[in-house]
């Protein structure tokens, strides 16, 4: 049987959140939680591959993105409240526990579940962004930056620099991406470039450019690179960004603060002992793990850490798909088999 994604909505008192579901109800759940900018579709490989395998899988529109509630203050983005959002879909799903899947800023909400709810998760994943237990913040990133790459004297905040603008001047950044969302979309969703690995990140240069400018200039006539996204997937993120603009994204950026407080309440003193995979993307300059020091407070304090390398830039969902799944599903049948589905 070949399971379609149903698109559904779980709302509660606080919270809407719309999201895609396939597979048979009973099939082990997982979630998948997307990062900036994007929205649940950005699974759309997954969710096909692993509900035919027999999991019940859900991908939801983070809060703030697509179909799921909007909100008009920056604290409305703090992870705390998007951990909240998903445990309520859990809820909503009638499930006990899920696989947890993170990308991007999905990863910190997917780390940070089970760092405070343990015992809703099976198993974590992660693609791209490591653990940070003391909280995904600039205060916590930026030790870690590689200085042979990023000399302190040019890039003090190293890769993160486009964060400090964020904080610097939003309203002026939202307004730059909010001009040229399909420009955004075009130029970010890009196979990685294996040649660019070891040189500063574009995104270094955002406060030494005095904003985003020069990047949006970078990507204006940048073609689509329909190896990753079609033409109707590119104006599905656009129409989503343009009609919730890029206030509730560029949001998340905004609650250093808040992240370090509740990363500070967590079990356990935010040690993890949870089977947890790491996929890292060899491409990816900003959360360039291998041979750098990114990774470190990741492997010090998760207990049962796998971790795997594909060869691909930051998208890597939609840039391997058939890689990524074929890591995913070789880890769950060699590391939690009790949680395959069985035959029908």
């Amino acid at each position: 049987m070949r399971y379609l994604p149903l698109e559904k909505i779980c709302k509660t008192s606080r919270h809407t959140t719309f999201y895609n579901e396939a597979g048979p109800v009973d099939g082990t759940l997982i979630i998948f939680v997307h990062g900036w900018p994007e929205l649940g579709v950005s699974w759309r490989h997954q969710l096909a591959c692993f509900a035919n395998l027999g999991f019940r899988v859900i991908a939801p529109d983070m809060r703030g993105y697509g179909r799921s509630s909007l909100y008009a203050q920056h604290e409305d983005y703090a992870v705390e409240h998007i951990v909240t959002d998903m445990v309520e879909l859990l809820d909503s799903l009638n499930a006990e526990r899920a696989i947890w899947v993170g990308h991007d800023w999905g990863s910190p909400i997917v780390w940070s579940i089970g760092a405070h709810y343990p015992e809703r998760c099976h198993a974590l994943v992660n693609l791209c962004v490591p653990y940070i237990p003391q909280g995904f913040a600039r205060a916590n990133l930026i030790p870690l930056v590689d200085r042979t790459i990023y000399p302190e004297e040019i890039f003090p905040s190293g890769q993160w620099a486009y964060w400090d603008h964020y904080v610097a001047d939003f309203k002026g950044a939202a307004r730059d991406f909010e001009a040229n969302v399909g420009a955004i979309i075009r130029g970010l969703f890009r196979r990685g470039n294996p040649d660019a690995v070891d040189a500063p990140e574009v995104t270094a240069r955002v406060t030494n450019e005095g904003g985003f400018g020069f990047f949006i200039d970078m990507l204006r006539d940048l073609p689509l690179d329909e190896l990753l996204i079609t033409q109707e997937e590119h104006s599905q993120y656009v129409a989503a960004l343009t009609r919730a603009s890029f206030f509730g994204p560029n949001s998340w950026y905004l609650n250093d603060a808040r992240n370090i407080a509740y990363a500070a309440r967590a079990h356990n003193g935010g040690r993890i002992d949870l089977h947890s995979l790491f996929v890292s993307a060899a491409y990816d300059v900003t959360c360039k793990t291998a041979g750098t020091r990114l990774g470190d407070p990741m492997r010090q304090s998760c207990s049962h850490l796998t971790q795997m390398v594909i060869k691909s830039g930051h998208w890597m969902a939609q840039e391997k798909p058939v890689e990524l799944n074929s890591v995913l599903a070789r880890w769950l049948i060699e590391t939690v088999p009790h949680l395959w589905p069985k035959p029908a």
